[in-house]
């Protein structure tokens, strides 16, 4: 009698259990599995963002030789391109080659002053920089003119070798050669800017306004009565005005 009892009792838990866990009402399956869902997109997102981390703390780990780069400055966007090792080619103004042979010294990273220097006088090189010195604290962005441009990339060994056998003193161009038509050069096989696009894109509407026939003619009325009415300061005041006339 007690092991018949026993037994009973045995199967009745087992079916209790049995059914506590396996037909789950269809609202908690759902809430089971948006948990699931949400648990997952959370998982990507950490993984994107450890990525992101990687990149700044190792970015050499995720270039390729020939890759594109370029890294914001306060007034401009500055490219290169990435050799390997931790390398970048990239043009830069530099008037320090003009005045000097030594090479320690025009290793040495350019400073501001060199560097407008070297826009005044138009003289430039293609140097070899470390990624840390390219970047000089910026991020870094990778291929972004690939479709900004639309054009097919040479291939990545072809890019790293024209960037390579441009090394040296070249001259430079704020609008004609300057670092994006290098960059755009050694990767596409011609020579652009979308920077100087822009800017003369900026500067012919600001010819094309009317009102800046306006301003020049007070700005050059307040330049002849600062340094007084003569020959020196009349005629490139006009000069301006009738220039900015017929443009108009």
């Amino acid at each position: 009698m007690l092991d018949s009892l026993a037994l009973l009792l045995e199967k009745a838990f087992l079916l209790a259990h049995f059914d506590l866990f396996s037909a789950l009402p269809r609202g908690e399956e759902r809430r089971r599995r948006k948990r699931e869902n949400e648990a997952g997109l959370e998982a990507e997102a950490e993984a994107e963002f450890e990525a992101e981390f990687e990149m700044k703390k190792e970015p050499e780990k995720l270039l390729q030789r020939g890759d594109l780069l370029e890294v914001p400055r306060t007034l401009f966007i500055h490219f290169g391109i990435y050799l390997g090792g931790g390398r970048v080619a990239h043009l830069i103004p530099d008037i320090l080659p003009v005045v000097t042979g030594d090479r320690r010294r025009i290793g040495r990273v350019v400073s501001n002053k060199r560097l407008l220097l070297g826009v005044l006088y138009k003289s430039a090189s293609v140097r070899v920089d470390s990624l840390q010195d390219f970047a000089y604290g910026s991020p870094v962005l990778l291929n972004t003119l690939d479709a900004a441009l639309r054009r097919p990339a040479l291939s990545a060994e072809e890019v790293a070798l024209r960037a390579e056998k441009l090394i040296g003193r070249i001259p430079y161009s704020l609008l004609w050669n300057n670092c994006e038509h290098f960059v755009t050069y050694c990767r596409y096989g011609a020579g652009v800017s979308l920077q100087t696009d822009r800017f003369c894109e900026c500067l012919k509407t600001i010819v094309q306004d009317q009102r800046s026939m306006l301003m020049a003619t007070v700005i050059g009325v307040c330049f002849m009565l600062f340094l007084g009415l003569s020959l020196s300061t009349a005629l490139p005041t006009l000069f301006i005005l009738f220039t900015l006339w017929m443009i108009g």
